[in-house]
């Protein structure tokens, strides 16, 4: 698969290309897109699922009992499920949040599009985001599949990254440019 060199390196990028290989061969993309979307949520919302990945005193068999109970109850396709299972087995659940997004970047490839990380102050309406998504897609010349994050220390504007590609309009930038200006 081209442009998966950088991501074979990483641990967590094994496991997502192992998973991007069998949901593509078993034509499970979008089921197992939507279930890794929905875990990546849910690894943002709820405190107890990130101390059962990142816990190191959880033991393999607990580990393993709980992911499972998790895709249960969160409806994970199978694919998704023996994913969990997988890396709750080799300890390494740590990586899982590392693993999705190596997975989002191997299935954008594959779509023929860029994926952008967008930070801003405040949640963005959708329709913001749709004139975000077009005026990424002038500058990059392809389809731009966005993901979005808050953080209210960037005050307002946003900070995009695309690849290796930063576009830093955020207000706390501008502040600190100032500052450093002011100082002379």
């Amino acid at each position: 698969m081209e442009n998966s060199g950088g991501i074979q390196a990483s641990l967590s990028g094994r496991y997502a290309l192992a998973l991007f290989e069998l949901a593509r061969d078993s034509n499970q993309l979008d089921s197992v897109a939507q279930s890794l979307a929905a875990l990546k949520r849910a690894l943002g919302e709820s405190t107890e699922l990130r101390t059962l990945t990142t816990s190191p005193v959880i033991g393999r068999e607990a580990a393993t009992k709980a992911v499972a109970a998790v895709g249960e109850t969160m409806g994970l396709d199978p694919l998704t499920r023996k994913f969990l299972g997988v890396m709750a087995q080799g300890r390494r659940l740590s990586q899982l949040g590392a693993a999705i997004r190596a997975f989002e970047t191997l299935l954008s490839n594959h779509k023929g599009e860029s994926r952008a990380e967008v930070t801003s102050a405040h949640p963005l309406a959708k329709a913001q985001v749709t004139a975000l998504e077009k005026a990424l897609k002038a500058r990059v010349g392809r389809d731009v599949a966005v993901d979005l994050k808050v953080d209210p220390a960037v005050l307002g504007g946003l900070v995009v990254k695309i690849g290796s590609q930063m576009i830093d309009s955020s207000i706390r930038t501008r502040l600190n440019s100032l500052a450093q200006a002011m100082k002379g």
